[in-house]
């Protein structure tokens, strides 16, 4: 068997881990239906083999983040030349949930070789970052407290990992991939809804004195949607990165000004240019395992993938799954499984350079299968549990905000991008430096260290350790190495729950993307059900209710899912594709060669 250590690797190619994994002879190839509504169908012994994916596909958040990816491929530019234009645009039209100033995690196919990589641009803490970074009079900060401070912020990673990812996958020079951002920037963009309504909030993030000055009008009002908002300060920072490249953002003004901004009041942070010149973006392999007739990439820890990877492997052996979105058995089954999947990743996961994350105990086929057996019998929250190589650790005190954003990019060539982006809550620390707003990352650290017997939290602070994160972007092959889809969510610790439910509802299910998507998000971690209960018809919750599960609003962000998969329609193979409608999204593709 190919092991997947928590040490970082070089990328993986995909049929040679399913040869190894004893996964190969899907006879033919992948024949997935366009738009059952059943279940995924096993290809049959002589089917016809699927041509290879290929773009240009763009799905993210926002349309104008979207027209600048496909305009990026239009030119020639590669899938990850596409996702710096598309993170550059997003980063200034939703600056409530990622930008320059955050972290990310991305998943790249290069269909020439073969091989998958993750890329981990997670946040750092600072060189002087202690485990009892938000105490306060010997107690733990409350959480709106510790996400306004500046010692919320951690050194941003995400434009370091996109020069990284660039430098070895892209095909434009480096400098044509801001323009639309920066136009965007000079001349204004229109606020959307979505947008507009975090900036209306009368508290938090969206009224320190620097979203006040931002989100204000020269007349004392509040822009509303329709308005149209300049940022000349970000159209400045991104016309010298194009020029200067990621060093520009890490030596020099912009690092400056970060560190400046966290310095201040209230409660100040230590991140200094030092820490952020320091910063360095980690090439890892992909976490790849089987999933019926697929195969489903994740990053490795410090990414939570892991635990989207456990839950589809106790998925398999639960026979209630594959009972479809209409059955209240499904949904119940599908609950009690989460419960055991976040146990164990709130105990076991965090920054592999600082703890043994026992990532192919977790994924031990008798160790899923002996946590699967307890779902039926659980009627409260789950216990962790001890997978082979897992060492005991404290309860985790973790409180994950949400502010977060997922895209996917296919181009001409085949080769894929899923990235998952985000500043941690919304706006992040509500902070603002060189027209962006400051990550409050460090808070997706636990907030206390220790349990009261003093075992230890496994996401205690450290100095220059990467917080757990839930973010978990997802590319989908057959068995022979052919890519399949790809999709991400965000959602804070939900996403675990986002990602694992689109999974099941196109491959188990076989719905058509846009369906998939749509579905109602059920989410159990602890002893609640949170649940998008509008949803949920009448006849389901009723079934649910009387099997324990009792749906309650969630508490968490909401869904955000991109992404498509490659099926077979009437008028041959293409992109379906899908923007949850509980964002601003779109999925698009364009006329290939």
């Amino acid at each position: 068997m190919i092991l997947f250590p928590h040490r970082p690797l070089r990328a993986v190619t995909v049929a040679v881990v399913a040869l190894a994994l004893g996964l190969a002879g899907c006879a033919g190839g992948l024949t997935t239906p366009w738009a059952s509504a059943g279940r995924a169908v096993t290809p049959s012994p002589g089917a016809v083999q699927p041509p290879m994916a290929r773009g240009p596909f763009v799905s993210a958040a926002n349309p104008l983040a979207v027209e600048a990816g496909l305009k990026v491929l239009r030119e020639g530019g590669s899938a990850v030349d596409a996702a710096v234009a598309v993170q550059a645009v997003l980063g200034l039209v939703e600056p409530q949930s990622s930008g320059l100033g955050g972290g990310a995690f991305m998943m790249v196919f290069d269909a020439g070789t073969g091989e998958v990589t993750s890329y981990d641009g997670r946040e750092t803490a600072p060189s002087t970052a202690t485990p009892e970074l938000f105490f306060e009079n010997g107690r733990p900060l409350g959480i709106g407290d510790a996400i306004l401070s500046g010692r919320s912020t951690g050194a941003p990673g995400a434009v370091a990992m996109l020069a990284k990812a660039q430098a070895a996958h892209g095909r434009l020079p480096w400098s044509a991939l801001f323009g639309d951002a920066e136009r965007l920037a000079r001349d204004g963009f229109v606020v959307s809804p979505r947008l507009a309504g975090f900036i209306a909030a009368t508290r938090g993030q969206a009224r320190t004195r620097w979203a006040n000055a931002y989100f204000t009008r020269a007349d004392g009002e509040r822009y509303v949607a329709g308005d149209v908002l300049r940022n000349p300060a970000y159209a400045r920072t991104v016309a010298e990165l194009a020029a200067g490249g990621a060093e520009v953002f890490y030596n020099g003004r912009i690092a400056r000004e970060i560190a400046a901004t966290v310095a201040e009041e209230p409660r100040p942070g230590t991140l200094t240019v030092e820490d952020i010149a320091a910063y360095e973006p980690i090439e890892r392999g992909a976490l790849c395992r089987p999933y019926r007739i697929y195969v489903i990439c994740v990053p490795p820890p410090p990414s939570s993938g892991v635990a989207v990877l456990q839950l589809l492997a106790m998925a398999e052996r639960t026979p209630d799954i594959a009972l479809g979105p209409d059955s209240a058995e499904a949904w119940t089954a599908f609950a009690q499984l989460q419960r055991l999947m976040y146990a164990d990743r709130d105990r076991h996961v965090a920054d592999p350079a600082f703890v043994g994350v026992p990532v192919q105990g977790l994924l031990d086929p008798d160790y899923t299968a002996a946590r699967a057996a307890l779902a039926p019998g659980l009627t409260g929250a789950a216990t962790a549990g001890t997978p082979p190589g897992g060492a005991f650790v404290g309860p985790d005190a973790t409180r994950e905000p949400a502010g977060t954003s997922h895209f996917v990019i296919v181009d001409a060539a085949g080769n894929a991008v899923s990235m998952t982006t985000t500043i941690e809550s919304v706006f992040g620390s509500g902070r603002m430096a060189a027209g962006f707003f400051l990550n409050n990352e460090l808070t997706d650290f636990s907030l206390a260290p220790l349990r009261a017997d003093g075992a230890p939290a496994a996401n205690a602070v450290a100095a220059g350790k990467r917080p757990r994160s839930s973010m978990s972007p997802v590319l989908i092959f057959d068995r022979e190495g052919r890519l399949v889809g790809a999709l991400g969510s965000p959602g804070g610790p939900s996403i675990l729950a986002y990602n694992a439910r689109a999974l099941i509802a196109v491959l188990d299910w076989g719905l058509p993307v846009q369906t998939a998507f749509n579905l109602p998000n059920l989410v159990a971690r602890g002893d609640g059900f949170g649940a998008d209960t509008e949803r949920f018809s009448e006849a389901l919750r009723a079934g649910l209710a009387a099997r324990g599960v009792t749906l309650r609003p969630n508490d968490s962000e909401t869904s955000g899912l991109h992404g498509g998969l490659w099926r077979q329609g009437p008028d041959g193979w293409a992109w379906d594709g899908g923007a949850d409608d509980r964002r601003e999204g779109v999925a698009r593709t364009g006329p290939r060669d």
